[in-house]
């Protein structure tokens, strides 16, 4: 069983849509007069789209002849997922389940403060999933950053209006394993989120944390002693001697994204891993930037001959790197 399946109670006529798993082998079940009611799981029989083929409608004259009542169509209201299927040890490719009655315009993005990278977008019809073709490393788990899900409800011909659905959400290493269960649809073991829940847990995103300030000028104005001062030097991580800011260096994800990411990503690791040599007291650093069309190299060397902790820089190392690597002597 799984969430928007429909069942039938075992020992009454009742029928009606599976809307949450429950502890102590309860099903809530929503049934057609729109009551939800929590039922042990042995009382439930899943229905049978075949059924019709096997219990014909009775002939017109053995039918009452008073008007039948119409009622409102039990849809599945719930059951959106965010699934992993690990293809080896290393990547895992993201599904988008939807085992609702309802399709779905959407899209599937991925933020990591410094890139926004779309994964899926598009209609997903009812009963369906998506395959993105991105595929994520398992290993930089902890650097994927926020999967933002947004979606519309709609279906062909009269509905009642729903709100849009909003789904912010982060996947953690340390509980990644308790997420394993059946994925609804693809019908194999899968990490499974479910993204339109009413349950909040700790994967939901309420506030992004900030990285850590320092002012500079209350530094030098000597509102900090030097043993403070120190001791805040010494929370930086010190980078290494050469740092390479070739892209596919920085990142698996690389093929995704444009010239302008790209360029914005090798930026801001440059800026991180320069401001943290100055802060350990480094007094030199080199960057490898290669030599490609040069806009990597102009953008690094224009933004050194305006720092002040720059005593001087040069082209590093020209047997060794050529034109592709820049020196910097640290004040």
């Amino acid at each position: 069983m799984n969430i928007g399946d429909r069942v039938r109670l075992v020992h009454s006529k009742e029928e009606g849509i599976i809307t949450k798993f429950l502890k102590d082998n309860l099903i809530e079940v929503e049934i057609e007069t729109g009551f939800r009611l929590p039922v042990l799981r042995r009382e439930l029989a899943v229905v049978s789209g075949s059924e019709k083929q096997f219990f014909k409608p009775q002939p017109a004259s053995e039918k009452e002849t008073k008007p039948k009542e119409v009622k409102n169509q039990v849809r599945a209201d719930k059951g959106i997922f965010l699934a992993f299927l690990p293809a080896n040890a290393k990547e895992t490719p993201v599904y988008l389940v939807n085992n609702t009655d309802w399709d779905l315009p959407f899209t599937l993005t991925l933020n990591n403060t410094r890139i926004h990278t779309g994964l899926l977008g598009g209609i997903l019809k009812a009963k369906s999933f998506q395959k993105s073709p991105l595929e994520l490393s398992l290993k930089e788990m902890e650097e994927w950053g926020s999967f933002s899900f947004q979606a519309f409800y709609y279906q062909s011909g009269p509905f009642d209006e729903r709100a849009p659905l909003l789904k912010k959400m982060r996947v953690r290493e340390e509980t990644f394993a308790n997420y394993k269960t059946k994925a609804p649809l693809l019908d194999k073991e899968a990490f499974l989120y479910q993204l339109d829940s009413d349950d909040t847990k700790e994967t939901v995103v309420k506030t992004e944390t900030k990285p850590l300030v320092i002012d500079v000028n209350k530094l030098k104005e000597g509102m900090l002693e030097k043993k403070a001062v120190d001791e805040i030097a010494k929370t930086y991580t010190k980078p290494t001697q050469v740092v390479d800011l070739h892209i596919e260096q920085l990142t698996k994800n690389f093929l995704a994204m444009n010239n302008a990411q790209i360029l914005e990503m090798q930026m801001s690791t440059f800026e991180n891993n320069f401001e943290q040599a100055i802060a350990s007291g480094m007094d030199e650093i080199t960057f490898i930037h290669g030599v490609g069309n040069g806009i990597l190299r102009q953008e690094i060397q224009r933004r050194l001959s305006k720092h002040k902790n720059v005593a001087w820089f040069e082209d590093a190392q020209k047997e060794k790197f050529g034109y592709g690597a820049t020196r910097i002597k640290i004040k």
